[in-house]
């Protein structure tokens, strides 16, 4: 079962816009070294959809290439508004991934009989495991409970990336009845633990890794009072990175901190507020305080 914290890494651009592989390979070492569980290539927080196929490529190649080094898992993203393209993606992306995390099909809205057909075609084309992503306050689409806990147990699911923007009833339910379940909002991450998640993917781990690593360590240890502390002390930083839209502040703290050389996104993205920036940076000199 996957479980701890995984990255879903930045994509490093250099000063000239092309994917910095020198950086984003430093950065995927130092987020292991820090002890996450492992990394995630193309997901939200790398730009995937801005970026080329060339460039996904790329990217592919240097994380696994890390992921070997450490002998850790390498979640792979993909997925698309159609089936037939979604198909096409995991097949291409599994050859070098271990788990594939697969977008719940967004703007349609199509029924959650179609999303479980969905999911069972991708499965059956991509022969590894997916994590579902479940994140209905981007795609447009709220699966019932019922439809979660099914794919879950399907034997294609290894789990599901749950972005509820809230501890709600169904999450309850979810956490109550499944196994496999991945905080995906940074901010609730650790009520998400201590009611039973496995792990969680967590962007704001790019800045701070071996915090949230600890906190899941604490929480899977039952050790709910040091896990809550990290949890406090995280907070101000999750809500700086996210103040706008991500990965604008968490790339600019990375380049601020010389994780990464350079803070670009790519458009319809845009630079932080200095403000923004200089909140980030003073919630991340808390949580070293």
């Amino acid at each position: 079962m996957i479980g701890g914290i995984h990255v879903p890494l930045v994509t490093p651009f250099a000063a000239n816009g092309a994917v910095d592989t020198a950086t984003l390979e430093r950065l995927a070492h130092h987020v292991l070294d820090q002890g996450a569980a492992g990394l995630v290539a193309l997901g939200t927080t790398g730009e995937a959809p801005m970026l080329t196929e060339d460039e996904r490529l790329t990217v592919i190649a240097t994380c696994r290439k890390v992921s070997d080094a450490h002998r850790t898992p390498l979640t792979i993203g993909a997925g698309t508004i159609g089936t037939d393209e979604s198909v096409r993606q995991a097949e291409m992306r599994a050859e070098a991934a271990d788990l594939l995390l697969v977008l719940v099909p967004y703007y349609l809205r199509p029924s959650d009989e179609g999303v479980v057909e969905h999911f069972a075609a991708v499965g059956a084309a991509a022969g590894v495991p997916l994590i579902v992503y479940n994140v209905p306050y981007r795609t447009g689409k709220t699966l019932r409970v019922e439809t979660l806990l099914r794919l879950l147990a399907a034997d294609h699911v290894a789990g599901v990336k749950h972005c509820a923007g809230a501890i709600d009833a169904d999450t309850l339910t979810l956490l109550a009845h499944a196994d496999g379940v991945l905080g995906g909002d940074d901010a609730f991450l650790f009520p998400m633990l201590t009611l039973g998640a496995a792990g969680g993917i967590a962007a704001s781990a790019n800045v701070a890794p071996a915090a949230f690593a600890a906190m899941a360590e604490a929480a899977a240890a039952g050790d709910a009072g040091r896990a809550g502390n990290l949890h406090n002390a995280l907070l101000p930083l999750t809500r700086a990175l996210f103040a706008e839209p991500s990965p604008g502040v968490i790339k600019a703290v990375l380049a601020e901190t010389g994780l990464i050389e350079h803070p670009g996104v790519r458009a319809p993205l845009r630079a932080p507020a200095p403000a923004s920036l200089g909140a980030a940076m003073d919630a991340l000199k808390g949580l070293a305080a």
